[in-house]
């Protein structure tokens, strides 16, 4: 019995072409979807920054900067008080969050055991407190800071509350750009006879410095918006005079633009999109150096 073998002409069987089709037409369907929503979203924030930017032209002025804030004189109110605090308050979370968050990535990254319970607990603790809504913390600030410490309705409170709230989020972004080192650099320092803090310090941490410092900066860009935490912790509306020092009132953009929208005349609107626009500018200047530094630093290695 003669058993005839046909050659292979190597085209492929129809199933697997109409397969390899309808993966290649799901591919571009999901493609188009996210460009379209891209697009819906950058339609949105267009026209939001259109608003604010058509209602408060009259308001952008050098008023906005230099004169305080009033309730019986909005055409001649200003955001100084507000914008001070805002400065005051970016700065002193920049010097409570920043070395502790950057830290304690140092220590979980470098040095802790990742199988020990206390560093697993530590580590899923960070991970929830990054997810708790920013009121939860006002509330944590107001029973703590201001009460039990005794400290009060002051700035030093508003900035140690927005401290616990952006510094889960920068132990998890300076874990990440500690993480991405490449382990070739640590193992090439080790070889040269380099103790471990040596490493870090002089290896690991320069590499990692744009990565830090980006999402430190967007972490304090989020602490700057914030407004629900301060409503609770002495965040005043009207306030006209600037902080000058840790136990002060204080005001900050978000609560000064709450304050104006909350008002029923028309001067006080344009005056909120004006301070919108301002509040805007403080996050976009902040982002930008956040750019500039971690362009910086790439150049350099």
């Amino acid at each position: 019995m003669t058993v005839t073998v046909e050659p292979r002409t190597g085209t492929p069987a129809p199933d697997t072409d109409l397969r390899r089709r309808g993966v290649r037409w799901a591919d571009l369907v999901f493609a188009l979807l996210l460009r379209a929503c891209v697009v819906v979203a950058v339609l949105f924030l267009a026209v939001l920054i259109g608003y604010v930017l058509i209602e408060g032209w009259s308001r952008l002025d050098a008023r906005l900067l230099t004169e305080f804030a009033s309730i019986r004189r909005p055409e001649e109110a200003g955001a100084q008080a507000a914008l001070w605090g805002t400065v005051w308050l970016i700065g002193l979370i920049a010097l409570f969050c920043l070395p502790t968050g950057v830290m304690a990535a140092i220590y979980l990254e470098e040095y802790a055991n990742p199988h020990t319970w206390y560093n697993r607990l530590l580590e899923l603790n960070i991970s929830n407190l990054a997810a708790v809504p920013s009121i939860v913390y006002g509330i944590l600030g107001l029973g703590i800071i201001a009460r039990m410490l005794g400290l009060g309705f002051t700035l030093v409170t508003g900035a140690l509350t927005l401290s616990l709230l952006v510094l889960p989020v920068v132990i998890i972004a300076s874990r990440e750009a500690i993480r991405a080192v490449p382990s070739s650099l640590r193992e090439a320092s080790y070889g040269l006879g380099a103790t471990r803090w040596q490493t870090v310090w002089r290896q690991v941490l320069p590499a990692a410095v744009p990565g830090i410092a980006t999402g430190s900066i967007l972490a304090l860009s989020r602490a700057a918006g914030e407004a629900a935490p301060l409503l609770l912790l002495g965040g005043l509306t009207f306030v006209s005079f600037n902080p000058d020092g840790l136990l002060s009132q204080y005001t900050a953009l978000p609560i000064q633009i709450y304050g104006w929208i909350a008002q029923s005349r028309e001067e006080f609107q344009a005056l909120a999109s004006a301070g919108i626009v301002l509040m805007l500018a403080v996050i976009l200047a902040m982002n930008s150096a956040a750019i500039l530094i971690r362009n910086r630093y790439q150049r350099n290695r």
